[in-house]
């Protein structure tokens, strides 16, 4: 008997997806068919600003941002970027990983965003009316870090590994930062390279999700206090053994490559269950 796990994977999509269509719903239809100004109060209370005195009126958009799309291409991209690199994600890396690394790309491409814009002459025109929306960053993040610690796993297009494909998307970004939407660019970067970060340091034993990680760790118990013992079906249970063979395969590749003392703490306790 085990507690049914929480699947942030599907949790953020199908979120992102709602957000979405609450936000045009709102935004755009409803004025649109009773003959009305276009309503962008809620993009402007939920997106980004890097505007210093807007910043302190309005912290919580360093994190709403995130979750806001108004463009459908947009919020196609993102998600088919997502699904992708989402998927290669937690079969190697956890649920709560997940999750943190998603919130803490999108922060830190933010952090990123919002001093770009403070301290760059190139910005000072158009600074007050910044307004940046979308998971680019965060999706970014999640692609570059999985891309990172498997960077040699094969995907079925034309022959090409992971690393390929995450070069590509920073690529991308990079050559697109003097085509328009400079600050989105560099915000999207930012999640790449945070990203690239959290699996490069925790390779060391350097946690920088720690405080995401502790967040989600107090919400999950509590969570798990509400809701009874299931037991697992088929699906979860198969889910489950793949992702140990996974974890373990990977720990036995670097004992192959660097000896077991190269393990870190989580990886022996990986070994050591399986005995």
């Amino acid at each position: 008997m085990e507690i049914r796990k929480i699947n942030y994977f599907q949790y953020i999509i199908y979120l992102n997806i709602a957000i979405f269509i609450l936000v045009n719903l709102f935004s755009i239809i409803i004025p649109y068919l009773f003959n009305l100004e276009q309503n962008n109060q809620i993009i402007n209370y939920l997106g980004l600003s890097a505007d210093l005195d807007s910043l302190i009126k309005k912290p919580w958009v360093i994190f709403s941002h995130i979750f806001i799309h108004t463009d459908l291409f947009h919020l196609a991209i993102n998600l088919c970027w997502l699904i992708f690199g989402g998927r290669i994600f937690i079969q190697y890396l956890n649920n709560n990983e997940f999750l943190s690394t998603y919130i803490m790309g999108g922060i830190f491409g933010a952090v990123v965003y919002i001093i770009s814009y403070n301290i760059f002459p190139v910005f000072e025109i158009v600074k007050g009316s910044s307004l940046a929306i979308g998971s680019s960053a965060s999706v970014l993040a999640i692609l570059i870090a999985i891309a990172t610690f498997v960077p040699n796993l094969s995907i079925n297009i034309a022959n090409l590994k992971l690393k390929h494909i995450a070069f590509l998307a920073v690529l991308v970004d990079l050559l697109s930062i003097t085509n328009g939407n400079t600050g989105g660019h560099i915000a999207h970067l930012s999640g790449a390279i945070y990203g690239f970060f959290y699996i490069y340091l925790k390779k060391y034993n350097y946690n920088i999700n720690w405080c995401t990680d502790y967040i989600i760790d107090l919400l999950t118990i509590n969570k798990q206090k509400a809701f009874k013992f299931k037991r697992e079906n088929d699906y979860d249970y198969n889910a489950r053994k793949n992702k140990e063979i996974n974890e373990l395969n990977s720990v036995l590749e670097k004992i192959s490559k660097s000896g077991y003392e190269s393990l870190s703490k989580e990886e022996k306790e990986i070994l050591f269950n399986q005995k």
